[in-house]
């Protein structure tokens, strides 16, 4: 369910940034698929510091978790998509 959150949250983030970042904006598709492995990667990276699971462990829904999740997300998926945005920039010029 954590790997779910982050992507939705990753493509939203992507988006997000796209529409914030005009130089580095992909269009919708690539935003989203952009956002989506940032927010996969972030939500790895929040899972590997231990703080996957409290939800679960708790044996419910705990709202700090999920905040968590969509917040990693969100911004893994900004961070790569301005990286892939710059690296496009660079290789046009």
């Amino acid at each position: 369910m954590e790997l779910l959150i982050s992507l939705i949250a990753g493509a939203v983030g992507g988006n997000i940034a796209g529409g914030l970042l005009k130089n580095v904006n992909l269009g919708v598709l690539g935003n989203s698929i952009a956002g989506i492995v940032g927010g996969g990667l972030g939500g790895q990276l929040l899972s590997m510091v231990g703080a996957d699971g409290i939800a679960e462990a708790a044996g419910g829904v705990d709202i700090g978790a999920l905040v968590g999740q969509v917040a990693s997300g969100g911004i893994g998926g900004g961070v790569v998509l301005v990286i892939v945005g710059l690296i496009k920039n660079m290789l046009v010029k």
